[in-house]
């Protein structure tokens, strides 16, 4: 999990300013933190766990081959020699690539443990179930939407880019109907609902993915989203979300189509709306 680091012995390592973190990404964090048991529930590892004491580069020890459920230990990430964040204890290791991010180097003052799992199984594991492969997209969504907003937090505020959380008040258009779009967007806390040509199409609830279906067909905004209720989203940007896309198609394909089913029932609902404003 990408956490932030409060200990105040290791405040030169937070991600955000020094002090807590926001409450926003207190709350995607343990959200997320709760994915990869589910994801490794039924999968056995394909080997016996791995134990290191305190090391500079994780993977100079154990290579890139697998994916590693840290059992015990603490391990701090480093991008471009910059320590923004660390991962605990019942993370995920392994599952950057394809986040379009830069290179990342984990290293740790204290003895680790780690259950290797064999990625090619695992992929087939949460291919195998819809729940996983939604569960593994908000998860690896998750991890993206924190990493862009720590690196955001890095820059000076004048030059910080638009990307990881923005917070909307009631009535507030998150998307709208006919703009380019740039973003994929999921929310984390609120209610929001989802218009075409002024009419009410449908809602988008926590937790879903919205503002996708633009980013695959290049097509402008098909709709409005407003939130009905005090809305926290993360914001995933159009090259990142693409290039996670590309390294796993299958997740594309389960997402494209649950897409396609939602805009059907938004189309049937615009066309009864429709007959009644004719009659």
């Amino acid at each position: 999990m990408v956490t932030t680091i409060q200990d105040s012995r290791k405040k030169e390592l937070v991600m955000y300013l020094i002090g807590d973190q926001p409450p926003y990404a207190e709350k995607l964090i343990s959200t997320l933190q709760r994915i990869p048991a589910q994801l490794l529930d039924g999968l056995a590892p394909c080997a016996a766990p791995i134990r290191l004491g305190a090391i500079d580069d994780l993977y100079s020890h154990v290579g890139s081959k697998n994916l590693y459920l840290l059992k015990s230990g603490l391990l701090h990430a480093l991008i471009d020699g910059k320590p923004l964040f660390y991962i605990q204890e019942g993370d995920l290791i392994g599952l950057r690539q394809g986040l379009n991010t830069a290179p990342c180097v984990y290293m740790s003052e204290e003895p680790l443990e780690l259950v290797p799992y064999d990625r090619e199984a695992l992929f087939r594991h949460i291919h195998a179930s819809n729940t996983r492969q939604e569960q593994f997209t908000q998860y690896i969504l998750g991890q993206a939407a924190l990493m862009s907003d720590a690196l955001a937090r890095s820059k000076p505020l004048e030059v910080r880019p638009v990307t990881g959380f923005q917070h909307f008040a009631p009535g507030d258009e998150l998307i709208r109907q006919g703009d380019e779009a740039g973003h994929v967007f999921i929310i984390t806390e609120g209610h929001a609902e989802a218009f075409v040509e002024g009419i009410k199409v449908g809602d988008v609830q926590q937790d879903e993915i919205f503002g996708a279906m633009a980013l695959f067909t290049r097509e402008k905004r098909s709709a409005t989203v407003i939130a009905s209720a005090p809305t926290t989203v993360m914001m995933i940007p159009k090259e990142q979300f693409l290039a996670l896309m590309q390294s796993n198609p299958r997740i594309a394909h389960s997402l494209i189509e649950s897409m396609a089913r939602r805009i059907d029932l938004m189309n049937r609902e615009l066309t009864y709306y429709k007959q009644l404003a004719v009659n």
